[in-house]
């Protein structure tokens, strides 16, 4: 590239090259850059506090509470106004605090840091922030540089790039500056450039800034994952479902009443609004919003401490769902590492850790791998170069051969570079005094120009027999995904420059193997995931040979899979890929494209799906997964900002503990509806009986309200923090079409709350026969409130107390002493007791309060311990297995 090129302006630069439709220009993008600031890869708009506090009351249930309260001022209600609007206004709150909370810890995941770059402006060569970039500006590279924009090679020294943020390919891509045609550069062509989020492993190079921000192929990525919409998840469809059922249940259940109340002549207009006011006070959970969100909150805490971090609340419980995991290879269930793995030397095939440095052999194949190659280890144990490389390096020091001590004693005089074309990079050296070339490269090349071998008594010729055995071991080597290096040596005449014509007469020193090996964790996961009706698929960037030997050796891959690369997934048809997804366990060579193609595939079929994954090229696949996992050590700031998790130790077993931890979630979310519908339930069957009896209503709104906020939340929370059950990884996932309120619960909301109902209206009647109607509703309203706190030890979990035990969820009795102290609180204080509508109760009406809450709680543990004993004597009932 001609030198003049370096003393132009960004601009200037783009022009002569003709550029310019590789980026915007200068002028324009320093504009966007000040504008918007550091290379912006998502776009839209943060949610403001006022924003998200008004949607908190989009909710139909919360919109019949707004009315209740509009009838109950109307009617001089005014208490009982106040206490709605109260309640309304805690509820919003707290989404808001929860909203924001969620926010502020995505916030902290975020690296505070950008890339520099080494840029020639003004005819010096500065370093700048990455954000600073414009197209036409002139950059350097070197190996271990972050590359800051993309961009299109002027110059290039055997340069290396990983691209695996991009492409999931664990391999560097070597890169080359071609011929010019007319000055236009072949901005098609990927191997003379190079793309912003790439690594720099090996050589230099000059590049022209052509693209940055979300000009960029990192913008192109995210420009689809901003197209991506993302599911809601099976709690969501389930509570909005519930909740639009509910409320017609309620307005259903208010007419009547209304009805019944004032046309039959039992009770004036606004008597009458009051009652329909009390029952759907009754029948509204204005606490389950609530309830569910610091239930999720508590549930992401416990994740977190387990290196799950959760972005976002209402995917914890989607875990529980989980039947497919789409799973990135590359850093995700492998170690994104490059190990050796066997070596063949001499006619004798060895694991590369038994290496004997006193074999002559063995020894030569060593030095040539530590010789010919650039990689360096730091002190701290990071490493600089290609990745091959860098693991021959560590296999020397592990045999211990230090590559730093071989080099002091060998200083490398003539090199001839890594070529695609030759497939060989060679180094001379003075060997005991002689000059000796070692190279290393493909075998089949290297095979081609060796005239002999090395074995354990020297050199012997290369014969047809030694040819066979060599290529039966490379052969057996690539069959099991690895990579493979030859290694050869040529005594050389004299130490003069080296030509390509030297590349010849080579004494071959062996093989070695290589390959990214699968995280020990990974491979107890998905035998782990197996057990709990998980699948979990492949997809890489990578070999399809490469990544179905992996896949086989974590045992993901069974014998009558299919694998598959992008381009036989292109040539399919959806209806094609529908019948065939059940059997394909491997996915290579894919993009961004066919990542969201296969996952929408599985989501077709009914299956929640969680993808994982590290790179850029992962994020548009992780928004679209109704789970999106990603890596939080060596995952990009892009994956981060679109998984719903984030894994803080990379560890591909922590999702099975995660999905351990989600179906508790669910669990414990649906055990706090059953206790809050259940009460519930028996405070509508008590205002309902009220109605048809033609007696006084039973409890005024603001009894009602104190029940459901106050006491009623208390033993909710305590329920939400009960420990995962043994064996849940043991039962399949749970059905996200199945509705939270299935029938098995709904029997056993409805027994429950009509138990309550019964032990309620008997303290009323109770009251009503002793005095007034004033003190049938206090009566009814403690007992109610007390059986309620009583029947929280029984939602706890299908099994009785004594198997429960009391110990493991303190957070229980706390709950429940929380609760009588309130209760005690407007019973006994007058100020509150004139505030809630109560009377003073005498100690036999205390007692009889006191003894009918319990009796439900006491009857329902009772037909729990009789379950459990009939299950144990081989009688099978219908929940034995709960």
């Amino acid at each position: 590239m001609k030198k003049e090129l370096y003393e132009l302006t960004p601009a200037q630069a783009l022009e002569r090259l003709g550029a310019s439709e590789g980026g915007l220009a200068a002028a324009e993008a320093a504009r966007r850059l000040e504008e918007h600031g550091p290379n912006q890869l998502a776009e839209g708009r943060k949610k403001r506090p006022l924003q998200v506090f008004f949607e908190q009351f989009k909710d139909l249930l919360v919109i019949i509470l707004i009315l209740a309260a509009l009838i109950s001022l109307a009617a001089g209600g005014g208490e009982s106004t106040l206490v709605i609007v109260a309640v309304l206004l805690l509820n919003a709150a707290l989404g808001t605090v929860q909203y924001f909370k969620a926010e502020r810890s995505m916030e902290s995941l975020k690296a505070l840091s950008s890339p520099t770059a080494k840029v020639l402006r003004g005819g010096e060569r500065v370093e700048l922030p990455s954000p600073r970039l414009v197209p036409g500006d002139i950059v350097f590279l070197e190996a271990g540089d972050l590359v800051a924009a993309d961009g299109r090679l002027l110059e290039c020294h055997s340069l290396k790039v990983d691209e695996s943020s991009l492409t999931g390919e664990s391999e560097p891509v070597e890169k080359n500056v071609q011929a010019l045609s007319g000055g236009q550069p072949p901005l098609g062509d990927q191997k003379c450039m190079v793309f912003s989020g790439s690594l720099v492993t090996y050589g230099r190079a000059v590049m022209l800034v052509t693209s940055t921000g979300m000009d960029t192929e990192l913008g192109r990525i995210a420009r689809l994952m901003g197209q991506t919409q993302q599911r809601r998840t099976p709690l969501q469809k389930s509570l909005d479902d519930f909740s639009g059922k509910l409320a017609a249940v309620i307005l259903a259940i208010c007419a009547l009443v209304f009805a019944l109340s004032f046309f039959r002549g039992q009770l004036g207009l606004v008597d009458s609004l009051m009652f329909a006011v009390a029952l759907a006070v009754a029948a509204i959970p204005e606490a389950l919003g609530s309830i569910v969100t610091i239930v999720l909150a508590l549930g992401t805490q416990k994740m977190a401490r387990q290196n799950a971090i959760m972005k976002d609340l209402k995917s914890v419980e989607s875990l529980g769902s989980v039947s497919v995991i789409c799973s990135d290879k590359t850093g995700t269930l492998t170690q994104n590492r490059m190990t050796v793995q066997q070596a063949w030397v001499g006619g004798e095939l060895l694991p590369c850790s038994a290496l004997q440095t006193q074999n002559a052999a063995q020894s030569r194949l060593l030095d040539i791998a530590l010789l010919a190659c650039d990689a360096t280890l730091s002190p701290d144990g990071g490493a600089v170069g290609d990745p091959t490389e860098i693991a021959l390096v560590r296999w020397g020091d592990a045999v211990g051969r230090p590559a730093a001590a071989l080099r002091a004693a060998h200083p490398r005089l003539e090199e001839l570079a890594f070529d695609s074309d030759r497939k060989l990079m060679s180094a001379l050296f003075l060997v005991g005094g002689v000059p000796t070339l070692y190279t290393k490269g493909a075998m089949d090349v290297l095979l081609a120009r060796s005239t002999h071998v090395l074995t354990a008594q020297g050199p012997v010729p290369l014969t047809e027999e030694w040819l066979q055995r060599i290529t039966r071991a490379n052969n057996a080597f690539s069959g099991q995904g690895l990579r493979v290096l030859a290694f050869g040596f040529r005594l050389l005449p004299q130490a003069g420059p080296l030509r390509l014509e030297d590349e010849q007469g080579y004494t071959f020193a062996g093989l070695v193997s290589m390959m990214d090996p699968p995280r020990p964790e990974s491979i107890q996961a998905v035998a782990d995931a197996k057990r709990g009706g998980i699948r979990t698929i492949m997809i890489t960037g990578d070999h399809k040979v490469t990544a179905t030997a992996i896949a086989r050796q974590i045992g993901i891959f069974a014998q009558g899979d299919l694998s598959l690369d992008g381009a036989e997934l292109n040539a399919m048809s959806d209806a094609q890929l529908d019948e065939a997804l059940p059997r394909i366990s491997v996915y290579a060579r894919v993009a961004p494209e066919h990542k969201i193609r296969i996952v929408e595939a599985w989501q077709r079929r009914g299956c929640v799906v969680a993808m994982t994954g590290d790179g850029v090229n992962d994020a548009p696949a992780l928004k679209r997964a109704d789970v999106g996992v990603a890596m939080g050590v060596t995952g990009t700031e892009v994956s981060k900002d679109a998984a719903s998790m984030i894994l803080a130790d990379d560890n591909f077993a922590t999702i099975v503990k995660a999905v351990v931890n989600g179906r508790g979630v669910f669990a414990n979310i649906k055990n706090a509806v059953q206790f809050l519908l259940s009460g519930n339930t028996a405070g509508i069957l008590a205002v309902l009986y009220a109605s048809f009896a033609s007696l006084p209503a039973p409890f005024a709104p603001v009894h009602l309200l104190f029940i459901n906020l106050l006491t009623d939340s208390l033993p909710a929370i305590a329920i939400g923090t009960e420990a995962a059950r043994p064996g849940l990884l043991d039962q399949p996932p749970r059905d996200p079409t199945r509705p939270l309120l299935d029938r098995p619960l709904l029997l056993t909301v409805l027994g429950q709350g009509l138990l309550i109902a019964a032990a309620t209206l008997a303290a009323f009647h109770l009251g009503y026969q002793g005095g007034s109607a004033a003190l049938a509703s206090t009566m009814a309203f403690a007992t109610l409130t007390l059986a309620r706190l009583f029947h929280g030890f029984s939602c706890r979990g299908p099994e009785p107390l004594f198997r429960l035990g009391f110990r493991g969820n303190r957070l229980s009795l706390l709950a429940f002493g929380g609760g009588v102290a309130l209760l005690a609180a407007v019973l006994f204080l007058p100020g509150l007791r004139t505030l809630f509508l109560a009377v003073p109760l005498t100690g036999s009406q205390l007692a009889q309060v006191a003894g009918l809450a319990f009796a439900p709680t006491a009857l329902i543990q009772l037909l729990k311990s009789l379950r459990v004993f009939l299950c144990s004597r081989g009688r099978k009932t219908a929940d034995c297995n709960k």
